[in-house]
């Protein structure tokens, strides 16, 4: 097809791309919910009641982000359950590749919050806010930036130039 440069038929392309976009979705899947669980732990031990307001609104933002960044990295397989069988697998792939690119802004947001509560928690100090900023600065490069500028620069270029 024209434009992936392979010889597939529609079916056989939403195949492929299922299969990647849940190799992809493994990944994000297990990390998201190892830090999930953490964060649902956290509210149970001693020191969390020693936390100021703004610690446990920073914590509490955390965790609804935390579930919010679970679900929608969840949703393609559920949105590929409810859908299988009935012929629409190459819109399950769009749609649950846009739910995952969700997920993994969520996900940034999910790190950055809980990155600034420990960070709060053990610097005490004006610099955690900057050092986080630093972590989502570098983040937003490697997972938005990076994968922009190669979609740019090698768009337009031949299949033998790849």
């Amino acid at each position: 097809m024209a434009d992936s440069g392979r010889d597939e038929t529609a079916e056989e392309r939403a195949d492929r791309k299922w299969g990647d976009l849940l190799q992809e979705l493994r990944v994000a899947q297990t990390g998201v919910q190892i830090l999930f669980g953490f964060l649902l732990a956290v509210v149970f031990q001693q020191r969390f009641t020693s936390l100021s307001s703004t610690d446990r609104t920073i914590y509490v933002v955390t965790v609804v982000l935390g579930a919010a960044t679970t679900g929608a990295l969840i949703g393609p397989v559920s949105l590929h359950r409810m859908l299988a069988g009935r012929r629409l697998k190459p819109q399950t792939v769009t749609w649950a590749s846009r739910l995952t690119v969700v997920g993994l802004v969520l996900l940034l947001c999910t790190m950055a919050s809980s990155l600034l509560l420990i960070l709060r928690v053990a610097l005490h100090s004006a610099l955690a806010p900057w050092l986080v900023a630093g972590v989502v600065c570098w983040i937003v490069c490697c997972w938005f930036v990076l994968p922009a500028v190669a979609h740019r620069h090698y768009r337009d270029r031949e299949p033998s130039d790849q």
